[in-house]
């Protein structure tokens, strides 16, 4: 380890909480493309895209130019938003043809938010005065249902729908009016519904869960149980959304419509942004002051934002992310038939999870190891390795990746 990296690693321990454990042999100072680089110009290849934020890889020439455009032409970078801005509202229009055009017609309102988290507590919002406006639920009685072993931020509401220990304990009291059923159980959730639910809340593929991939119908049923009881769907596409998993939406492989989709991470190439789209509907429950973002929408998210949509437009990555998805399932179960090591492969699209056997080191170790050999990755959970690499990645790349987790689980 060079001076430089202890020297920030001691400052970081010193002056940011512990919220974050990242390793401390190693501090990332640049990345261009697939590649990261360290302060002391050792060279990473990333595997993990900030969990999907950085689908179009690191350094984006049309994002660098377009946040120049914007800073230096335009100058203005944020602007109160009780009055109305050019960016902003040629983001929402441009989001809405996005989404229209690729499958989830009719959702054709907007509300931009910053975090993914910020955007789970705005769609639930929107429910819940929903529930009681369009549905007349009794004031205060409204229910939410979520799924077990969920990921949908760390906020205080987001928390509420969750069941993991590590994200709730001592962080109480939480929301009332949240049901938690188990993931991808359609009889669970016929069970779990009452004149008094509002919303269904779920993950397209539990992402943060380890990779938990939900039987191919689930969404399909999931939309047909809420829109026979008159529930709103929302699916939480954060992670999965932009083609992460070989569609541009995980809801496209059913050709589902949800209430309301919740998408972030990648949609600002790097730069912070989310956003709620339904159907107007239901988002027109909103009146002026009812909710709000200083930087929501703001001008450089939106103006980025607007340039991150051309390109996956032009660029179709969905479609690489299913075809180089395929060949990197292939080869990684090749390397777990000779590895004592590896349980279970999962993928969709360029969303790997390895799972590693419970007897034996955890995920956590073998992270360790990969970094080791520049594989960027994270593990979830204790047993499951996360891999998610930019969409831009080429196949000579995932062959290098290959190879050093080739040399870790077998060699």
């Amino acid at each position: 380890m060079g001076k430089r990296t202890k020297y920030l690693v001691r400052l970081a321990k010193k002056h940011l909480p512990r919220n974050y454990a990242p390793p401390d042999d190693f501090v990332i100072r640049s990345g261009f493309g697939c590649w990261q680089k360290d302060v002391e110009e050792k060279e990473y290849l990333d595997m993990l895209a900030c969990y999907s934020a950085a689908n179009l890889g690191h350094g984006n020439p049309e994002i660098a130019y377009a946040i120049g455009k914007q800073t230096h032409q335009r100058g203005i970078i944020c602007n109160a938003n009780c009055f109305w801005e050019e960016q902003k509202i040629l983001f929402a229009r441009d989001l809405v043809k996005f989404c229209n055009d690729f499958g989830l017609k009719g959702l054709d309102m907007v509300l931009i938010m910053n975090s993914g988290a910020e955007a789970v507590e705005t769609a639930m919002k929107i429910a819940r005065k929903w529930g009681y406006t369009k549905k007349k639920i009794p004031i205060d009685q409204a229910e939410i249902i979520a799924c077990r072993d969920n990921f949908h931020g760390r906020t205080l509401g987001a928390i509420s729908l969750s069941t993991v220990p590590q994200y709730t304990e001592l962080f109480g009291p939480l929301l009332p009016g949240t049901i938690k059923i188990p993931f991808a159980d359609e009889n669970a959730l016929f069970m779990a519904i009452n004149k008094n639910t509002a919303v269904f809340i779920t993950e397209a593929v539990q992402g943060e869960g380890g990779v938990i991939i939900p039987p191919e119908k689930y969404l399909l049923t999931a939309r047909n149980i809420c829109t026979a009881n008159n529930v709103l769907l929302v699916v939480d596409e954060i992670q999965s959304g932009f083609g992460r998993t070989g569609k541009m939406f995980a809801c496209n492989y059913n050709n589902v419509i949800p209430d309301m989709i919740i998408l972030g991470k990648a949609l600002g190439g790097g730069i912070v942004i989310s956003a709620v789209v339904g159907r107007k509907e239901v988002m027109d429950v909103f009146e002026p002051n009812d909710h709000g973002s200083t930087f929501g929408g703001n001008p450089l998210s939106s103006a980025v934002g607007r340039t991150f949509l051309r390109i996956m437009r032009r660029k179709r990555l969905d479609k690489r992310a299913e075809h180089l998805g395929k060949y990197f399932k292939k080869e990684l179960e090749k390397i777990a038939e000779k590895s004592p090591h590896i349980l279970e492969i999962r993928t969709k699209g360029l969303w790997i999870a390895i799972e590693v056997r419970h007897d034996g080191p955890t995920a956590h170790g073998f992270c360790q190891r990969l970094h080791k050999e520049r594989i960027l990755c994270k593990e979830t959970r204790e047993y499951t390795i996360r891999m998610s690499p930019p969409l831009v990645i080429t196949k000579e790349e995932l062959d290098f990746a290959l190879e050093k987790i080739r040399k870790v689980f077998v060699k």
